[in-house]
This record gives structure tokens, C-alpha cells and sequence, in this order.
């Protein structure tokens, strides 16, 4: 009997798609994230500039705190010293029911001192008002300067908790139950300062952040260049202290804040406001190379970004320094 020969069809099929493995599946579809509409290269998604080193940013309106753009935005990423932006806010917040709470003096601690990493330089036993610590914490990005305020502050945002309670555990659980508050699903705080694997995705960094600035005192503090004051020893000597921001993106002139954060889990990281032609956005940037990158990133995805809500400004290249602002 006569074998029946394939059809034309199928061979045209089996040429067109190859032959497949016995139990093989086909390759999954690339997934897309939520604001971008597609990956147009490795690491980048359809549209946006080339050349973006993150591993994850987001692009929100600074006016509305919406998420407009982004690339991994809702991936939780170690965040690393961002997470002082929460600490701060925190803090804010409850100068906000008691206004006499940033003039209470705050006592270096031996464990605050002993904190590593970025410092604000006091030493255990020196004391200065909350609001200065505050430039302390945000400026030099102190570890040190985080753990002190979250002694300081942390026992009387649970009141019903027993006396001698740790203070810093009592403040990262407030971290928590604002991130909860804010609808921040990808966030999750272990310490006031960064040095902890917290994590974040982009996008709630971005929010966290707009919230925030809607606090005239926080925008005070994250756009100083340097701030100077005094502290107090155990003496009652006085000594002078200053402290510079490390957020080089205040050298352009569009740019209001916010903060910075770089370990070898985070990588570099920053938050940025800025301001164009009436417009506000914020830009995340996580997991940016060393150095200048994260800077570079920022720069792009700002110009980009304005381009594409049609406010004209120069390339990031020709951005120019602007005078240091006073401190």
C-alpha cells in the first residue's frame, strides 16, 4: 500500500516553523511594565532615551504625584540612603502636631556614633535641635544622624508601647505603617537610614517622595547646598559644624532636591525634582553605575520627559552650574 505523501501545506508549515523538541514550550513573551509600552532595546523600553544605565526609574508629574513613565517601576529594588526621605517626612509630620518638636535637643548616642557608612561627624554627647539634625541627616546623608533621630523620636509614635522600648524599632514600624498608608505595595523599611536591604520599586519612591514636598520644610532642607550650626558637647562646649548636600543635580538650576543613596546592593540611586517652563516632575533612578551615572541618567530622562510634554529646554549637556545657594 502506498504511503500518503505530506501536503504542500505541510511542508510549507514545517519550513516556516521549524521542527519543535518533543515537551518543548513555546518562549514566554517579554513582559511589559505598567507605563511603558514596550521594550524597543535590552534594558530600555520603546521610546525612551538610549544610553539609560538604571535598572529601574520612573517619571512622575510633580504637580499631581501621578506615575507618567517608567522602566521596572514597580520592581522592589534595594533603595539604600532614599530611605531618609520617609525618615525625614516622618519627622515632619510630627513637627506638624507639635511645632515646638524640631526645637528639642537631640543626645548623640555612643550607638548612634558607632553607626557606619555616610556620617554627619557628631559624636556621642553632643546635642543640637532636631531641626538642625534634620540638615544632618539629609545633607551629608548621616547614618548617624538617622539613628539619633529615630531615639529621639521614635518612643512617643507608640505611646502605648512599654517605657525603654527600643526607639529605632518603634520608628522603622512607623516607616512601615506610613508605606502601608501610602499604598507603597513594594515598600518595605528594616532601618531609618538605608544601610539595611530596604526596598522600594521606583514608582513608590516617586510617590513617597511627592508627598513630601508638599511639606514646604522638607523642600527647605533637600535644596540647601550647605548648612552650618552648632553643636553642643557634654560640657557644654560649642563647636561648629557644616554640612554640604550630596546631590551634585542642585548644581542645575531647574533642580529642587531630593536625595541620594549608593551601597553595592542599591547601587547609585537618587531622587530628583526639578522645574521647566511651569512644569514639575520627579524623576527615580535605581541601580545606576558609579559615579557620574546616575547624574547622566537623570539628566536624560528630565530632558526626555519635558520633550515629550512639549516644554523646551536645552540638551542635558548644556545645562550650566548655577551659584551655590546660600546655606
Amino acid at each position: 500500500m502506498r504511503k500518503p505523501q505530506p501536503s504542500v501545506v505541510a511542508l510549507l508549515a514545517l519550513l516556516l516553523i521549524g521542527p519543535t523538541a518533543p515537551g518543548a514550550q513555546p518562549p514566554p513573551a517579554t513582559p511589559v511594565q505598567a507605563g511603558s509600552p514596550g521594550p524597543e532595546a535590552p534594558g530600555a523600553a520603546a521610546g525612551t532615551p538610549a544610553g539609560i544605565a538604571a535598572k529601574a526609574w520612573a517619571v512622575l508629574d510633580g504637580k499631581t504625584g501621578k506615575p507618567l513613565w517608567g522602566f521596572h517601576e514597580a520592581e522592589a529594588r534595594p533603595i539604600a540612603s532614599t530611605t531618609k526621605i520617609m525618615t525625614a517626612w516622618i519627622i515632619l509630620r510630627q513637627a506638624g502636631k507639635d511645632p515646638m518638636a524640631l526645637d528639642e535637643e537631640v543626645h548623640f548616642s555612643e550607638r548612634a556614633a558607632a553607626t557606619p557608612g555616610s556620617s554627619c561627624r557628631l559624636k556621642a554627647g553632643e546635642r543640637l535641635p532636631a531641626r538642625d539634625l534634620l540638615y544632618g541627616l539629609l545633607l551629608p546623608s548621616g547614618n548617624d544622624a538617622a539613628v539619633a533621630l529615630a531615639e529621639h523620636f521614635g518612643p512617643r509614635l507608640r505611646p502605648d508601647e512599654p517605657a525603654g522600648e527600643d526607639g529605632v524599632r518603634l520608628f522603622v514600624a512607623e516607616m512601615n505603617r506610613q508605606a502601608k498608608a501610602l499604598n507603597l505595595a513594594e515598600t518595605h523599611f528594616l532601618d531609618p537610614n538605608g544601610l539595611a536591604r530596604n526596598q522600594a520599586s521606583a514608582r513608590d519612591l516617586g510617590v513617597l517622595a511627592w508627598h513630601a514636598m508638599q511639606d514646604a520644610r522638607f523642600r527647605e532642607y533637600v535644596k540647601a547646598r550647605a548648612h552650618e550650626c552648632e553643636v553642643l558637647g557634654e560640657t557644654d562646649a560649642k563647636r561648629r559644624v557644616t554640612w554640604k548636600n550630596t546631590n551634585r543635580l542642585l548644581e542645575d538650576a531647574t533642580c529642587d532636591g531630593v536625595k541620594t543613596g549608593t551601597t553595592s546592593a542599591a547601587g547609585a540611586c537618587l531622587v530628583a525634582s526639578a522645574h521647566q517652563g511651569g512644569d514639575h516632575l520627579i524623576v527615580v533612578v535605581l541601580g545606576s553605575s558609579a559615579g557620574d551615572g546616575r547624574y547622566e541618567d537623570t539628566r536624560k530622562l528630565f530632558h526626555w520627559a519635558w520633550e515629550r510634554r512639549g516644554v523646551g529646554m536645552g540638551k542635558p549637556e548644556e545645562h550650566k552650574e548655577s551659584e551655590p545657594a546660600s546655606p
